[in-house]
């Protein structure tokens, strides 16, 4: 906000009076007349407040040119007093000043976090656009828009993704509970407060499965499909928490799918996670 000043208030004490200099006599020469010779008289300085000089018998000799001059400035002074002053105390703005006081019952400003504050929010976290962003929590990030997550609750929902050792930062998601209460629709993602994340158990791999394809060239293929075992882990979306860990599901790879995505360099594939038994591993998690 913009601030306005007051115009100064008047001075308080006597206005100043004329300066003294040399005496003066009203006529510079010989006595006229029969007159004595007068002595030479001062002007006496205006009293405070804009009150008229007090007269004096010696007074009503000056000349008058002395008398007006001096009548003019006493009031001048009285004029401009009114001007500064008027009838109202000016406005005084002043401004905030930093109190270093103590309150009663108290403590003392601290620049130091207080030992009850909460940890720093996780540096990853985003603010997911679609329900497919809670992948993020798989990687070591969070849900800044995701559902606070309340242990025993019998309406938390959950989204599940996995990865393969061939590509680890590529999660994908796993739909599955549709009829489960657990189970929210991809519209519904900031219901979602667990993300359950299954990675590859090292060493897990079973015998390729040999799939002849053609690629979109119509060119013959063949891909070794893999199978495998995945551990489990359960977090917090929206604060990236490990919550704990689910028991170890399969990825049957039995018979060659109808369609296949696999790694052109290696011309292998991993087979997906049973998606019974991720219902069962997230219901055991919950329960």
């Amino acid at each position: 906000m913009g601030g306005w000043a007051a115009p100064p208030g008047p001075s308080y004490g006597p206005p100043p009076g004329p300066s003294y200099g040399p005496p003066t006599t009203p006529m510079s020469g010989p006595p006229m007349g029969d007159y004595p010779p007068q002595q030479p008289t001062y002007a006496q300085p205006v009293p405070p407040y804009g009150q008229p000089p007090k007269r004096s018998n010696n007074g009503l000799l000056i000349g008058m040119g002395v008398a007006v001059l001096v009548l003019l400035l006493a009031v001048g002074g009285l004029g401009i007093a009114l001007l500064a002053g008027g009838d109202d105390e000016p406005e005084v703005t002043t401004q905030p000043t930093t109190s270093t006081t103590e309150e009663p019952g108290g403590t003392e400003p601290s620049g130091e976090p207080s030992p009850d504050s909460p940890p720093p929010a996780n540096n990853n976290a985003v603010t997911a656009k679609y329900s497919s962003d809670f992948e993020e929590v798989c990687a070591g990030g969070a849900i800044l828009n995701a559902a606070d997550y309340t242990a025993g609750s019998n309406t938390t929902k959950v989204y599940a993704f996995s990865n393969s050792p061939d590509r680890a930062s590529d999660w994908r998601t796993r739909s599955v509970g549709y009829d489960k209460p657990f189970y929210a629709k991809s519209a519904d993602f900031t219901t979602v407060s667990v993300v359950a994340c299954l990675t590859t158990v090292p060493g897990s791999e079973g015998t390729p499965k040999k799939c002849d394809y053609k690629d979109r060239d119509e060119k013959p293929i063949q891909v070794d499909y893999i199978s495998s075992r995945l551990d489990v882990a359960f977090y917090a979306a929206k604060t990236g928490q490990k919550l704990g860990t689910g028991d170890q599901v399969n990825a049957p790879a039995n018979r060659c799918p109808s369609y296949i995505s696999y790694n052109s360099s290696t011309m292998k594939a991993y087979a997906a996670p049973d998606e019974g038994a991720i219902t069962a591993a997230i219901e055991k998690f919950l329960s």
